[in-house]
């Protein structure tokens, strides 16, 4: 039986306006799950990139070991990475948010490190002389100073882990890498496209969104420029 001529899915033509409708919810789950993980990963990396950076200013020695590890873990390819990790955690999210947390960690932590040694020694000792404690020192002036090239670091490792996630794939979380990987399996124009155009709509409204807040965050930024 021939199919009609206006069915776009019977077909397999790569841009179908009947493959949004019909497959409405599944493009939701997976948007949704990608978003998850994408969120997760990258939090939790910034959770430990943070005391990381801390502890490579604080102590000179420290600086070494920990850029060194973390740049060795950011060169381990992608599906090598989940291999390794796949004893600890088997086939779960988990699995995927580790080894996007440990790909974030190189990212993160040379930026926030890179801003914190970038504050001005004079700034620091200013703080001081007005009765600025370690601690105050560190969250009124060191942090905020440091917040620009925090935040650039912040929105490379998003958009990569945007674009990592879709490796989970291979162990069933891979948000709408799932719909990448089947489509691809089974040549299935319109699914392939439309994930994959999601996958780009998600990293630039992501970086957008980062940028708004990084000139929301440091007004000083765009009075100096």
């Amino acid at each position: 039986m021939t199919a009609p001529p206006d069915d776009c899915l019977a077909r397999n033509e790569w841009l179908c306006g009947a493959y949004l409708t019909s497959r409405r919810e599944i493009l939701w789950d997976a948007v949704v799950q990608h978003l998850q993980l994408t969120v997760v990963s990258v939090l939790l990396g910034l959770v430990l990139a943070v005391p990381l950076a801390l502890a490579a200013r604080r102590r000179r020695w420290a600086a070494g070991p920990v850029l060194g590890v973390t740049t060795i873990l950011y060169t381990v390819p992608s599906l090598a990475m989940f291999s390794l990790l796949l004893p600890v955690y088997g086939l779960s999210a988990s699995l995927v948010v580790a080894g996007l947390v440990l790909y974030s960690l190189t990212l993160l932590v040379r930026n926030i490190l890179a801003g914190l040694r970038a504050v001005p020694a004079e700034t620091r000792q200013a703080a001081r002389g007005m009765g600025y404690g370690p601690v105050r020192l560190l969250v009124a002036v060191e942090l905020p100073l440091a917040l620009p090239a925090a935040m650039a670091g912040l929105r490379i490792a998003t958009v990569s882990a945007v674009s990592l996630v879709t490796v989970g794939a291979i162990v069933g979380y891979g948000g709408l890498g799932n719909l990448i990987y089947s489509g691809m399996n089974t040549y299935f124009k319109a699914q392939v496209l439309t994930a994959s155009v999601l996958c780009v709509v998600i990293a630039v409204a992501a970086d957008v969104l980062l940028l708004l807040a990084q000139r929301i965050l440091t007004p000083w930024t765009r009075r100096r420029s």
